[in-house]
């Protein structure tokens, strides 16, 4: 359907020798969106909400647009509940500090998945900390999988909120989100779903799943880095007090008080990065343009052939599901000898770019009884040949550890 993916992205066009197995990391990003940002510097560059004059007022149309464009791309009832932020993580941490500090009491409990990135973990470990809340895990089953009795097991009357990734970043593996909302909302708790590592590959409609937050990471999605997202049911919002403070975000000042805008204004403090939220804007664009069927099918076919060349592989133990279809464009595995930092090391001199170590995941590689993995993860622009010379270049590695043809 889509030929020649490749030549749409100007790095992997300009270093044809590279195979990037590291897009769980950061995506490249396509010409719409680069073109873009270099238009907006030429032509539109103003600060928003500031100025009566016409590139402010522009400026201020790209912002709001953008936000526009996430309530249609997520099926939100409204762009008010879109917040803009600088990363995934601030957006998590925004929830934490300004739900968390202020609705979780002493004696209440939160649970977060062992799979969590430490994004989604250490705010929710502080918040404990400071209410005197209790905080618990939900476990992996020997399948890599959170079953359904571990989470009526714990999830109780006594849990506050949620914290949960739509996929796990080192395992691949997709989380039961919709079952957890859906207990948790039975017994009026909240959920916090982290999807930087589900929006890339997952169409997701926010008015079916229904969490009460969910936060993903742009630049995972083809866009720029610098720009995160929050979206969160309105009303929860207006309860929850400002994270930040500054310009732009208050109603009055006086000398003693101040009253802050509306949401989502009120989350948004200081100067916002314009040109994030119009990368965003065209990145998402160019998922549209693609269609999540191409973008699954195109996963599901990677995966299963990565999966299958490293498996063939006697010296290779991939840590997780065994079965592709269990997991989305992430495996993670080690090599029997050598160190997954050495590995790294070889495979970016043979020009393959993967990740090596614990991928800010360390409590799950605790409970795996492992330090480090090395973690291919796929997108839209790989192609077969690329695990085939990531497989070619294990050998070479083998081979250089003295271990000979395999």
């Amino acid at each position: 359907m889509h030929n020649n993916i490749k030549t749409q992205f100007p790095l992997l066009n300009n270093n044809k020798n590279l195979v990037y197995l590291d897009s769980a990391a950061t995506s490249q990003k396509p010409y719409s969106v680069i073109n873009a940002l270099t238009e907006y510097y030429n032509n539109a560059n103003a600060n928003p909400h500031r100025g009566a004059y016409s590139i402010s007022i522009e400026s201020t149309r790209i912002y709001e647009e953008g936000r526009e464009k996430i309530k249609r791309f997520l099926n939100l009832p409204s762009s008010h509940e879109v917040i803009f932020t600088k990363n995934n993580t601030e957006a998590i941490n925004l929830v934490a500090y300004s739900y968390g500090l202020n609705f979780i009491n002493e004696g209440d409990e939160v649970l977060i998945a062992i799979t969590e990135h430490h994004s989604n973990l250490i705010p929710w470990q502080q918040v404990a900390k400071v209410k005197n809340a209790k905080l618990n895990y939900l476990y992996l089953n020997e399948d890599y999988e959170i079953t359904d009795e571990e989470i009526k097991n714990k999830l109780t009357e006594k849990t506050k909120i949620v914290a949960i990734g739509q996929v796990s970043n080192v395992l691949g593996t997709v989380n039961p989100v919709d079952k957890v909302i859906k207990r948790a909302h039975e017994l009026n708790a909240k959920v916090m779903i982290d999807g930087a590592q589900g929006l890339p590959h997952l169409k997701t409609d926010l008015s079916k799943l229904t969490p009460d937050f969910y936060s993903f990471s742009p630049h995972k999605i083809f866009a720029p880095m610098g720009i995160g997202v929050l979206c969160a049911d309105k009303n929860l919002l207006e309860e929850m007090p400002p994270f930040m403070f500054g310009g732009d975000m208050v109603e009055y000042v006086y000398e003693q008080e101040t009253t802050f805008d509306e949401v989502p204004h009120k989350f948004e403090a200081g100067t916002q990065h314009v040109e994030g939220v119009l990368g965003l804007t065209k990145a998402l664009e160019f998922v549209e343009y693609l269609g999540y069927d191409y973008i699954e099918e195109t996963d599901r076919e990677l995966t299963e052939y990565a999966q299958e060349r490293l498996n063939s592989l006697p010296y290779i133990k991939i840590i997780g599901p065994k079965e592709a279809s269990k997991k989305i464009a992430v495996i993670s595995f080690l090599v029997d000898g050598i160190h997954p930092h050495d590995i790294a090391t070889i495979l970016d001199s043979k020009g393959i770019a993967v990740r090596a170590g614990n991928h800010c995941a360390q409590p799950l590689l605790r409970f795996l009884g492992i330090n480090s993995t090395i973690r291919i993860s796929l997108s839209i622009y790989n192609e077969k040949a690329d695990i085939d010379k990531l497989i070619d270049a294990l050998e070479y590695a083998r081979r250089l550890f003295g271990y000979g043809h395999e």
